[in-house]
């Protein structure tokens, strides 16, 4: 059983949450977070290890549009990402692919919805790399990814990048943190929604850099997108693929990159791990679920169909030039994302 070391303050609806992550993180269940991914590993194995495949079950699948559930608003990258899928599931489906766009409680309201929705294959989700930590985040979230949903398949991944409005005149990590430590408590920072690989990574980097910045949390990188350009953000991390435009344009000024390797849709812009913070690694990554005790045999043929879509080198260079790159395996992902539970939990100790 977990005790709670910290008290858990839930976000009002409808404001900026600007308390510290120490008030409303559950710090023992980062402990799960690992382990949840290694879970999707391994139930996919499990799903696909059955011999005994019905063709008159997947034959007459599907007669009629899936619903493809995005837990984020317009604009950001898991809908980007999930556009891009539907439309091409669609032509090989034979049947329209409907984006409904769900956001709210860092992807839970749309995980929720498809996890109690008939167990056809009609309705299926696609999530960023939040929806394995958000039940080890909040205390009161009752969902659980292991129990709620059927996963599908691993679409990509993507790197995260640091970016800084122009009105505060810094160009590289160590100016930024010069900047903050001058302005303590004074600058705003977004990351989408609380809770997910982007926010987290952002709060390591503060403690590792030793500032005080003010999170403010959005229902998604959409919603946050008007406050970075207008500057009401001085700093944002998000995915590289919906900020690079606005860094080539001059709207925004890239600091660095997350992943330890930089980014070839960015070559010029370091990682945090090349500006004074050797073993910083996090990145980000797209999945699919579905609603649990779907015949297997629809689970192997959505599988099947959305692999099929990814591999084509049209997928792949239109994923590219998002910044987001299909994965053959999993290592990467959890390897980022345990450095960056293993750190959090280190500091707290």
């Amino acid at each position: 059983m977990h005790t709670n070391l910290f008290p858990v303050v839930p976000a009002q609806a409808g404001t900026h949450n600007t308390v510290p992550l120490e008030s409303w993180l559950w710090i023992p269940a980062f402990a799960g977070m690992t382990w949840k991914v290694f879970w999707f590993a391994a139930s996919l194995a499990a799903t696909f290890a059955s011999p005994s495949i019905s063709h008159a079950q997947t034959s007459t699948y599907p007669q009629r549009p899936i619903r493809l559930i995005v837990g984020f608003t317009p604009g950001g990258s898991t809908d980007l990402v999930g556009r891009m899928l539907g439309a091409r599931l669609s032509e090989r489906l034979g049947q329209q692919v409907v984006i409904d766009n769900r956001p709210g409680a860092s992807g839970i309201i749309a995980a929720e919805l498809v996890s109690k929705a008939q167990p056809d294959g009609y309705t299926v989700l696609i999530s960023g790399s939040s929806i394995s930590a958000v039940g080890s985040l909040y205390k009161n979230v009752k969902f659980d990814v292991q129990r709620d949903l059927e996963p599908l398949a691993l679409v990509a991944t993507s790197a995260y990048i640091m970016v800084a409005h122009p009105s505060i005149n810094v160009k590289s990590v160590q100016e930024m943190i010069a900047y903050a430590k001058a302005r303590p408590g004074k600058i705003s920072w977004g990351a989408s929604v609380p809770g997910t690989v982007q926010h987290l990574s952002g709060e390591m980097f503060k403690r590792l850099a030793g500032i005080d910045m003010v999170f403010i949390p959005y229902k998604g990188t959409g919603a946050m997108m008007p406050d970075v350009l207008g500057g009401r953000l001085q700093i944002a991390i998000d995915n590289i693929l919906v900020l690079t435009s606005h860094v080539k344009l001059g709207a925004l000024t890239a600091l660095a990159v997350t992943t330890a390797k930089r980014s070839p849709l960015l070559p010029d812009v370091p990682s945090i791990a090349e500006s004074g913070f050797p073993g910083f690694d996090t990145a980000g990554w797209f999945s699919m679920y579905t609603t649990p005790k779907t015949p297997p045999a629809i689970v192997q043929k959505l599988n099947a169909e959305i692999l099929a879509v990814v591999n084509t080198s049209e997928m792949r260079e239109r994923l590219l030039t998002l910044g987001a790159t299909r994965s053959e395996e999993h290592t990467s992902e959890l390897q980022s994302l345990a450095y960056l539970v293993c750190r959090l939990l280190l500091e707290k100790k």
